[in-house]
């Protein structure tokens, strides 16, 4: 971030400040929703940015919020090209003009004995009326050419870069990120109470909105499966240490050393400032049969030598010592498997680190309940069952010791007949070994960063051609909203046409051909098909809309759809470099396994490109920022000047009509103004022409970059 507030000072004036992003789950969108009301579109978007998106970012927790498919409040200023002409009038110059009539300037300061006054020259337009009147122009004999004369001015709405719908239905995506140290859980709690009651506030409006998006669920229904699984795990080492041990109050020795063992492990949780979240809910569901290995471990060598007809003290004493070696070997075991991903870096630090130091705090937690607690426990309590046939429990408790003597016999003879055949015995441990490794590259196992997860949401990301206007893409998105739509197990389409999410939680891409549709499904228990195979079904549906590239994917626990192919290309020539990326995707789509191969730079785009002629320029007085100025504000538009109405600014866009917007003729015949008033065409000055360039340049360590993805079968 130092290095690039070092350079920001050399970008283009009207260039977007850099954004620099850390991936982290933390910062993956918690809730995505669709806002709609009666109003009219700007004054929705004014409604939600003045009042609803200041009050949802004071929610505690709250880190951004960002609005999609907005359309504000824009004083437009579209000039006509034939009267530029008409007049010698650059566009340049009426941005200027434009600038002047909405401008304040500080003007020094006033004095008088104690008082000091600072002078401010107002002279922006106060209504529209008045910039209409601005004078672009003043002639010697005096004649003014008003704004008016060469432009229409509207009090409108900005041009829509974005579309959001839900359902079909229009309105303003909103998306939420949470505070990195805030619980998700809460946050999107207390946003949909918020929200709740600005609906109530806000009900003249018909201001309502419907949540596509809400990561707390997943984490809910996560914390809702650890529970079961402790539950079911008490249940199971109750019944298992039951049976074995013969006794109800060494079940019950057990039992108390998994809450002893968690209370700890939330403890240290809090002191390192995690919460519960995915990772560690999943670390808590992990170690629940770890929690009670070390207590059981001891317990057992405890009765062992309580039959031996040692006191309860003692025999609490020494089966404690002659066992705690083991006991300490087998955990410290777990450690070192799991501390080490919390001390890595990277992206699996980024994600593991939580993870793994919850199965490192809760494993070593166990161990000290396991020397402490249970030996207590049972030097006061512990008491031998005596089994008789007299009662059906003593009837089956010694049924079951016969069979496990009958076991531990079969076990022996088989040990002492591998004992007495080492050689054997150590070559058929290799094979196996061997074997099992080579099961990975064989393709008999596959391998993957994440595991698709049946969360019932996948994302459509649909591409139509490199040229195509947002409003084609936004045609043949409706269209492909109504197939997903018709299918029953389909509950929501969140749609924003016009960008794409990123990758891993990552900024997306901004582009009039691209348009993204997350789909919701009902629960599995509801559906014939899981989310992937539903998924595919869709991909082939929608391959039958002409000109639309569709990829589906699956939605992980990161909150984000990846590929998990990715081959990464580098090199300083891009006509190499795209070579190299053909062939590597021609590979890649001929290997068995891989699915829907495509690059991730977005295909080349056809551009007018204009060449500027030096001599030609330096002979008629002309710079390149006079150029420059004239085509941006007239193809792009100028919206740097504001409008000020009841204490809030709106802004002003100078841009050429859309009908002198629509060919490369169109830039040919731009008429640009030098210093001096001198006008001229723009092709007097450049060659004007088609071509065809990237739509996004994509660089990894300085130099060009092409990655090749792929879905894997």
């Amino acid at each position: 971030e130092r290095r690039i507030d070092q350079i920001r000072a050399s970008l283009p004036e009207d260039a977007d400040d850099p954004v620099v992003r850390r991936f982290s789950t933390d910062e993956i969108p918690i809730l995505r929703l669709s806002v709609s009301s009666h109003l009219s579109p700007g004054d929705l978007y004014q409604l939600l940015d003045d009042r609803v998106a200041p009050i949802i970012s004071n929610v505690s927790g709250v880190g951004s919020v960002t609005l999609i498919g907005a359309q504000q409040r824009e004083i437009q200023v579209v000039m006509d090209n034939d009267k530029l002409k008409a007049y010698g009038i650059s566009p340049g110059q009426v941005a200027q003009a434009v600038s002047a009539n909405s401008s304040t300037y500080p003007a020094g300061n006033v004095e008088g004995g104690d008082d000091r006054l600072s002078i401010n020259l107002d002279a922006r337009a106060i209504t529209v009326d008045d910039l209409r009147r601005t004078v672009v122009r003043e002639s010697a004999d005096g004649s003014r050419i008003l704004l008016q004369d060469i432009a229409a001015v509207t009090d409108g709405l900005s041009e829509a870069t974005t579309y959001n719908r839900i359902n079909g239905q229009p309105g303003i995506g909103m998306q939420i990120v949470k505070q990195s140290d805030a619980n998700a859980v809460e946050v999107s709690k207390g946003v949909k109470a918020r929200l709740s009651q600005l609906k109530t506030e806000l009900a003249d409006t018909g201001f309502d909105y419907k949540i596509a998006i809400d990561q707390s669920l997943y984490t809910l229904s996560s914390a809702n499966a650890v529970m079961f699984d402790l539950m079911l795990a008490v249940l199971i080492v109750g019944v298992v240490m039951l049976v074995f041990l013969h006794s109800l109050r060494s079940s019950l020795f057990v039992l108390v050393a998994l809450p002893s063992a968690m209370i700890p492990t939330f403890i240290l949780m809090y002191a390192f400032g995690f919460s519960l979240n995915l990772m560690t809910l999943m670390a808590l569901s992990l170690v629940v049969g770890i929690l009670v290995d070390d207590s059981i471990v001891v317990l057992e060598n405890i009765y062992r030598h309580l039959e031996m007809g040692k006191t309860r003290w003692t025999a609490a004493l020494e089966g404690r010592n002659e066992i705690g070696f083991t006991a300490m070997a087998i955990t410290l075991v777990d450690v070192v498997v799991f501390l080490p991903l919390a001390l890595s870096g990277g992206m699996i630090g980024n994600i593991l680190r939580e993870f793994s130091l919850v199965v490192v705090f809760s494993t070593l937690m166990s161990l000290v309940v396991a020397f402490t607690l249970t030996p207590l426990l049972a030097s006061r309590w512990g008491k031998l069952e005596h089994l008789t046939k007299d009662t059906l429990w003593g009837r089956f408790s010694l049924g079951f010791e016969r069979a496990i003597d009958r076991l531990q016999a079969w076990y022996g003879n088989m040990l002492a007949k591998s004992l007495r055949r080492k050689r054997w015995v150590l070559i058929t441990v290799l094979v196996l070994i061997i074997g099992s490794i080579a099961l990975l590259p064989a393709g008999f196992i596959g391998a993957t960063f994440i595991p698709d997860s049946d969360r019932g949401e996948f994302l459509v990301q649909l591409e139509t051609a490199p040229q195509a206007s947002l409003a084609l893409t936004d045609q043949l998105t409706q269209e492909a909203e109504r197939i997903i739509l018709k299918h029953p197990e389909v509950i929501d389409a969140f749609t924003n046409v016009g960008t794409q999410s990123g990758q891993m939680g990552g900024s997306g891409s901004a582009n009039a051909n691209l348009a993204e549709i997350n789909v919701k499904l009902v629960p599995k228990t509801q559906r014939p098909f899981s989310s992937v195979e539903f998924g595919t079904i869709l991909r082939d549906e929608l391959g039958q809309i002409p000109g639309l590239k569709t990829t589906v994917t699956q939605t992980r626990i990161t909150g984000s759809a990846n590929t998990p192919i990715q081959i990464a290309v580098k090199g300083t020539d891009m006509d190499s470099l795209w070579k190299a990326a053909r062939m590597i995707k021609a590979i890649t789509a001929a290997t068995p396994g891989s699915d829907y191969v495509q690059y991730s730079t977005k295909s080349p785009k056809p551009e007018v490109r204009v060449r500027l002629d030096q001599d030609r320029m330096a002979a008629m007085g002309f710079t390149s920022t006079d150029i420059g100025i004239a085509v941006q504000t007239a193809f792009r538009g100028n919206d740097r000047s504001k409008f000020k109405e009841g204490g809030d600014e709106y802004p002003i866009n100078v841009r050429l009509d859309q009908e002198d917007r629509r060919d490369v003729n169109s830039v040919r015949d731009l008429m640009v103004t030098n210093s001096k008033g001198a006008t001229v065409q723009l092709s007097q000055l450049a060659e004007v022409y088609e071509d065809v360039g990237s739509s996004v340049l994509q660089r990894t360590d300085r130099l060009n970059s092409i990655t090749i993805n792929s879905a894997a079968v």
